[in-house]
């Protein structure tokens, strides 16, 4: 069993930190710098922890639980005019990161207006790719009671954020969950009573991904997705050359790899994880965001 954690420290000397997350046989799932500030998102073997922590202590970083590392979350907004965004929406998005989720904004193209409001096929097949939906709507409790057909056959977990305290799931149908407080804010989200309705969010999603790992632990792939991440950039040299943040990113049952399907999905296919062949286990197909390449790992019962 791996925990997952979040280490904020310098640059200097964090190759130390690294070096030993490896020796330990744990992995590196994100690592971002900023400036002189280093952010690295962990996953490392539960009896290690306190190895992590003293280490960070040396070199006068912190350490801290990140429940959410490994799962990419869609925040899906009804439009990307300013009547929608950038606030609510983007700053739900920047909080979850905090706990170590990989998140996407995903703006409908005919959001605007409760009457006229739609979402595509291709939209809901580009969401369906993710591990969580937020959809981040408004502050009229029957306008979005009203656009709960954006939801209502989306086939992973759904959390709905608005400005009402509170509204019956019943009238919200495909939706898990429905946290209150975050509704068309024109300011960032600072204040005391926006920032507990964040950390409310945070606890809806948290419960709703660990009901989801659960679930899989019943019947779970051959392989944990965060090791098909560390073979894929290990054996995959074009991942290497991708400037986009997190060129291989893992989700609770597979990875996002920023590479073009039609050029290396026989690349990826290829992959040896353990004693498999990655395209063996796992589906392989091109994904609805720019061409990409989403690898579905497939459960232990589906292949033995």
């Amino acid at each position: 069993m791996y925990e997952t954690l979040t280490y904020q420290g310098g640059v200097h000397r964090h190759e130390e930190m690294k070096e030993l997350i490896e020796d330990l046989g744990g992995f590196v799932l994100q690592e971002n710098m900023l400036q002189m500030d280093l952010i690295l998102t962990l996953a490392v073997p539960i009896e290690d922890v306190d190895k992590v922590r003293e280490k960070a202590r040396e070199l006068l970083g912190k350490v801290k639980v990140a429940p959410m590392a490994g799962t990419e979350i869609a925040i899906v907004s009804p439009t990307l005019a300013r009547h929608h965004l950038p606030h609510s929406a983007c700053d739900i998005s920047e909080y979850l990161r905090r706990y170590g989720a990989k998140d996407n904004m995903i703006g409908l193209a005919r959001g605007a207006g409760k009457g006229i409001s739609r979402i595509s096929e291709d939209e809901k097949r580009l969401i369906e790719e993710h591990d969580l939906a937020v959809f981040a709507l408004g502050s009229f409790e029957q306008c979005i009671k009203d656009k709960a057909h954006l939801f209502s056959d989306i086939n992973i977990p759904v959390v709905v954020t608005g400005s009402p305290e509170k509204i019956d799931l019943s009238e919200l149908p495909g939706a898990d969950a429905y946290v209150g407080g975050l509704g068309r804010i024109p300011r960032r989200l600072k204040r005391g009573e926006d920032i507990r309705a964040l950390r409310k969010l945070v606890e809806v999603v948290e419960d709703i991904l660990d009901r989801r790992r659960r679930e899989m632990a019943a019947d779970p792939p051959l392989v944990p997705s965060i090791l098909v991440k560390t073979e894929i950039e290990n054996q995959v040299p074009a991942v290497k050359e991708v400037y986009s943040p997190t060129p291989v990113t893992s989700q609770l049952d597979g990875v996002r790899v920023k590479l073009n399907y039609d050029r290396y999905h026989d690349e990826i296919a290829d992959v040896r994880v353990s004693d498999y062949r990655l395209g063996d286990i796992s589906e392989i197909r091109k994904s609805m965001m720019y061409d990409y390449i989403l690898v579905k790992l497939l459960p232990e019962s589906s292949i033995l």
